[in-house]
């Protein structure tokens, strides 16, 4: 018994002292950034911080070969449209979280009482004014993707595997996508309630 007690120990010791051999996942490529982008169903402006962070670092970053993309590309031109539509899609899910991140600091309405915490609302009102005109950048970049993605000479050519980028693209084209007109709406929205909020005076 004692004899088998000391050849476990033993076992263990060597296991212990053995050096493992890790493996680490190495986030390098658009596709790998873009996998660490998530939405909780209550989206906190740190979870939309973090998200806007993931795909930025998408943006600036390479594609994977094509290979390792999950999709079998029989054309050098599907690769193309691919890298397109990856682009537009990515422009317009940074929209989206600036746009959440916006609503989070955005106040619908002033009051005459609001007047009392008058700086900490301006200060919310331009953070969520400066959420609004980056997602208007952003959706400048998505048209432009937008419209390389359907250029005549992907007529009939479609990424079914990415159906759902194919169905932005088309409403964007559509113009059943248009989220200019969301931004500038909210964008007239917050500069109005800044400048009812500037002429206030601070009742305590």
């Amino acid at each position: 018994m004692k004899r088998t007690f000391l050849s476990i120990l033993a076992f263990i010791i060597v296991l212990t002292f053995i050096p493992q051999e890790s493996y680490a996942y190495m986030v390098k490529y658009k596709e790998d950034w873009y996998k660490l982008y998530h939405v909780h169903y209550q989206q906190y402006p740190d979870d939309c911080m973090e998200n806007i962070y993931w795909l930025e670092r998408a943006v600036e970053a390479d594609f994977c070969n094509p290979l390792y993309t999950g999709i079998r590309f029989k054309t050098e031109k599907q690769w193309e449209k691919y890298r397109y539509l990856f682009m537009m899609h990515i422009n317009l899910k940074l929209i989206e979280q600036h746009l959440r991140l916006g609503k989070t600091y955005n106040k619908q309405e002033i009051y005459f009482y609001d007047a009392a915490w008058k700086d900490e609302y301006l200060n919310d009102l331009n953070k969520a004014l400066s959420c609004y005109k980056t997602g208007l950048f952003y959706w400048n970049e998505a048209k432009l993707w937008c419209e390389k993605s359907n250029a005549s000479s992907f007529n009939f050519l479609f990424i079914t595997e990415k159906q759902n980028w194919e169905d932005e693209r088309q409403r964007i084209v559509d113009g059943n996508l248009d989220y200019q007109k969301i931004l500038e709406r909210e964008i007239s929205r917050v500069e109005k309630n800044i400048k009812q909020l500037e002429v206030m005076e601070k009742y305590y």
